[in-house]
């Protein structure tokens, strides 16, 4: 049983990569909720979305995001009528919003939404929300205290970060099933995702990072930072703005607690040379997800190095 912790654009890609390798009714997802946000009055959980469409088949590959071959006449419409139009949903993509929507609205909680939603897209993987409570990341900048939404999408991740916060997260409780998938799993993987706002917020809910602790599983984590930068979005900001290296000493130090193997791109041999002499097991391999020939190697790669004996003792203490 493979559990796997993603949000973003590269956790979608990476769990693209597994779908295509591991039979479903062996994967659970347990995705990122911080990014949720109302939206014309519907509830929207864009990390939640591109999961279930890329396991449907249906998310934009030109975009990352939304339902390929989405029109907009709803947005441009609601544009005329004087509406905020900055974030982009379509108009297939908007009946998944209203559903959702009128799901929570007849009493069902987010994971019960979650699971009607996917079967509706005919996906047999399971896929859990970290939490059904409203757990919201905040960043604060100069221009303000924003919701991720508004920072990344709405201002194009340009306002300096001064801190990053989970509204609600102490207060929140994991979503049925996700501690007992992280428990009860072979192997616990963190895909590719942004550290500080797609992993941290998941780690923020109560028992959650308890239960990583817990957990027999091998917990392996692919960087998304590689040659000191990120591949795509503000990760290496955030990650600075949090006082972290951006680099994959810091993505290893981010999860030192409960990781056991940290899976790198091979431009990044040497430093991951001098991350082992600190006692960091690390595995090298291509993680650039242009092609999707890249998700499958990644995802099997990584999980071949998950599953493999540490040829010493385990690197990094669990505490």
């Amino acid at each position: 049983m493979i559990t796997v912790l993603t949000g973003g654009t590269g956790g979608a890609k990476f769990v693209d990569g597994l779908r295509q390798i591991v039979p479903p009714e062996e994967l659970t997802i347990i995705v990122n909720t911080g990014d949720d946000l109302l939206w014309w009055g519907l509830r929207v959980s864009p990390d939640l979305d591109s999961i279930a469409y890329m396991l449907a088949g249906k998310l934009s590959p030109e975009r990352g995001w939304g339902v390929k071959g989405d029109t907009f006449f709803c947005l441009q419409t609601m544009g005329q009528m004087g509406q905020p139009t900055w974030f982009h949903a379509g108009d297939r993509d908007l009946a998944t919003h209203i559903f959702r929507t009128k799901l929570l609205a007849d009493g069902k909680t987010l994971s019960e939404a979650t699971r009607e939603i996917a079967a509706s897209l005919g996906i047999k993987a399971r896929i859990l929300p970290m939490s059904d409570s409203w757990v919201e990341t905040r960043v604060l900048t100069p221009a303000g205290d924003l919701s991720f939404e508004e920072y990344f999408v709405q201002r194009w991740y340009q306002d300096p970060v001064e801190s990053v916060r989970f509204a609600g997260a102490s207060d929140a409780e994991p979503a049925p099933g996700v501690t007992e998938a992280i428990r009860s799993a072979d192997v616990v993987l963190l895909a590719p995702s942004n550290p500080v706002t797609s992993i941290a917020p998941i780690l923020a809910v109560p028992g959650i990072r308890e239960a990583l602790h817990e957990s027999r599983a091998h917990i392996a984590a692919v960087s998304p930072i590689v040659g000191g930068a990120a591949v795509t979005g503000p990760a290496g900001a955030l990650m600075a703005a949090q006082g972290l290296a951006v680099s994959i000493a810091g993505v290893a130090y981010f999860y030192r607690d409960f990781l056991d193997l940290l899976v790198v791109d091979s431009q990044d041999a040497d430093a991951a040379e001098d991350l082992r002499k600190s006692g960091v097991r690390v595995h090298c391999t291509p993680t650039i997800m242009r092609r999707n020939e890249d998700r499958i190697a990644l995802a099997k790669s990584t999980l071949d190095a998950a599953l493999q004996p540490p040829a010493a003792p385990a690197a990094v203490e669990r505490t």
